[in-house]
């Protein structure tokens, strides 16, 4: 079982670490997508950079790591907090990839993946109005409220007490990872005008003087 729980996380994270944005934003305009827009290694930056078509491959791409995180680990038939163990290795692989120096992005796709392989009716309907938000807003940062939704989904829907807390944790985790980034960002004026709102973009996420 040791093997296999280590097999499981091992994976997970190197899955993790397959920077998505990097690639296809290297293949598609030969730059790195950490020198330019956010800097953000993310489906988001990706969009914006690179055009709508990749971005939402990305968002895809990055979604889809979690998922696959957790069904191997769930093949290898590890006990479920080990399962989600493995999930949040894939986040931190999205967060700190191997491939790329430990330099990566945020990681809110990849958690959307893994909740929606562990919980999907609560992870779909927390990962829909997150991607609203966005479109609203422009700021990626406040989707992340939206993802509440789900450990309190899972709450009502009765769910095991490890899925709700596994949520609640990612959440706490990626919610303390946007915290530490947003103080940095926050000495850059143009950071502060669009804190809640981001006027620089429209709500399809194309700069408004283009």
């Amino acid at each position: 079982m040791a093997g296999n729980i280590t097999a499981a996380i091992v994976i997970a994270y190197l899955l993790g670490s397959i920077p998505f944005a990097y690639i296809i934003s290297r293949l598609r305009k030969d730059v790195d997508i950490r020198d330019v827009g956010g800097g953000n290694v993310g489906a988001l930056n990706t969009y914006r950079q690179i055009g709508p078509l990749w971005g939402l491959s990305v968002l895809a791409a990055d979604i889809l790591k979690g998922v696959l995180a957790v069904f191997v680990a769930r093949w290898l038939g590890i006990p479920l907090a080990w399962v989600c163990a493995a999930g949040f290795a894939a986040v931190v692989g999205h967060n700190w990839p191997v491939f790329l120096k430990f330099r990566g992005g945020k990681g809110a796709a990849t958690v959307i993946g893994v909740l929606v392989a562990l919980t999907p009716a609560e992870a779909v309907i927390g990962g829909v109005t997150a991607i609203a938000l966005i479109g609203v807003t422009r700021n990626p940062r406040l989707s992340l409220g939206a993802l509440v939704l789900v450990p309190l989904l899972n709450w009502l829907f009765h769910r095991e007490l490890t899925y709700i807390l596994f949520a609640l944790g990612l959440l706490v985790f990626i919610g303390l990872r946007t915290l530490v980034s947003l103080a940095g960002e926050l000495k850059n004026a143009a950071t502060r005008k669009n804190l809640i709102i981001d006027r620089d973009y429209t709500a399809w996420q194309t700069r408004r003087d283009e």
